[in-house]
């Protein structure tokens, strides 16, 4: 029953496009305008398209169409979208205008116009284009250090939107990635903030950022030793990086030193302090800091200088250094390597 009352309406409309003479059953049409390439209009998703067709005082008919369904047949409006409505100024113009454009609105619309003499038809395409929207992105994320990672970043927009990836540090230089950013044994510089950035030129792009941290295993990257008086307090300083945040130990020898009997050691975040109040003879020497997390480990010795030994001890050893270069390329000139 459904499909006969479909049949019957289709039916109607070409009827009544019959009886308007748009297209007289038997009339020699004249299609004056075909050869000439479709019109577009091309507007964004949500603003109003305006489609122009022009007409002079020798028209007895005029229509829009959609496909092949009727919008106006002169002034009647057909269509039951509130959106839809007629521009007319005076007699010369018969254009559409569609309020809050949506994708939907696509496709090609058809001004029919019937004078005495001749009928002819002015094609419009109407393009939709729709900003870009990142509409999946990855979660920010926390891995060690050598894993393989994948950064995801799904958009859509028409037309099909360009996908960027930056790092968002000093450099910030773009990255080879789109729709998946591949990062293969991942770095502890490669850690940061990652800017996936959607654009296809019809509005602003639109941005998403992933945080990406990167654990590693600690390195110490700097040591101070110190050179105080008998009686006086020696300060030892031991930083290193790591993440997770480590856990610091020290020893003296193989024993380890915790706070009591003139030790105080003191914890800030990546940096340990080693203090020895009134310090005496014995406690002059060799220290190591210990740095650890579920990661690893890495240590460093600090000394405690007698007063005027530091530079000696450094001295010497940059001594025997040179010694050991000069020894070196003794044997490279004598074997003539």
């Amino acid at each position: 029953m459904f499909v006969g009352r479909r049949s019957c309406w289709r039916q109607l409309q070409a009827s009544f496009f019959r009886l308007l003479c748009l297209i007289p059953t038997g009339f020699p049409v004249r299609s004056v305008d075909m050869q000439r390439p479709t019109d577009n209009v091309t507007v964004r998703q949500g603003d109003t398209a305006i489609i122009r067709c022009y007409v002079d005082d020798k028209v007895s008919r005029v229509a829009w169409l959609n496909r092949s369904n009727i919008i106006f047949a002169g002034r009647d409006k057909w269509s039951l979208d509130p959106r839809v409505e007629l521009v007319t100024k005076g007699q010369l113009e018969y254009s559409l205008r569609i309020q809050k454009v949506d994708v939907y609105d696509e496709g090609q619309y058809t001004c029919s116009i019937q004078t005495k003499e001749l009928s002819r038809t002015s094609q419009v395409f109407l393009i939709v284009q729709v900003p870009a929207n990142i509409y999946k992105v990855s979660e920010d994320i926390t891995i060690n250090e050598g894993s393989n990672v994948t950064l995801t970043c799904l958009a859509s927009g028409r037309p099909d939107p360009m996908i960027t990836w930056r790092l968002l540090n000093p450099s910030a230089e773009p990255l080879d990635g789109e729709e998946y950013l591949d990062i293969s044994g991942i770095t502890r510089t490669q850690a940061g903030r990652y800017e996936c950035k959607a654009s296809n030129d019809v509005a602003s792009p639109d941005v998403k950022y992933v945080n990406v941290i990167v654990n590693y295993a600690p390195f110490i990257k700097d040591t101070k030793s110190s050179d105080p008086q008998v009686g006086r307090m020696g300060v030892l300083q031991c930083e290193a990086s790591a993440i997770p945040k480590p856990e610091f130990k020290w020893y003296r020898d193989d024993k380890r030193l915790s706070n009591g009997q003139g030790i105080s050691i003191q914890m800030m975040g990546s940096r340990t302090l080693l203090l020895v109040s009134n310090v005496t003879e014995e406690d002059y020497g060799n220290y190591t800091c210990v740095a650890t997390n579920r990661l690893g480990i890495h240590n460093a010795s600090v000394f405690l200088y007698r007063p005027g030994t530091a530079n000696n001890i450094s001295g010497a050893v940059a001594v025997s250094q040179s010694l050991w270069l000069l020894l070196g390329s003794l044997t490279c000139l004598l074997l003539k390597c």
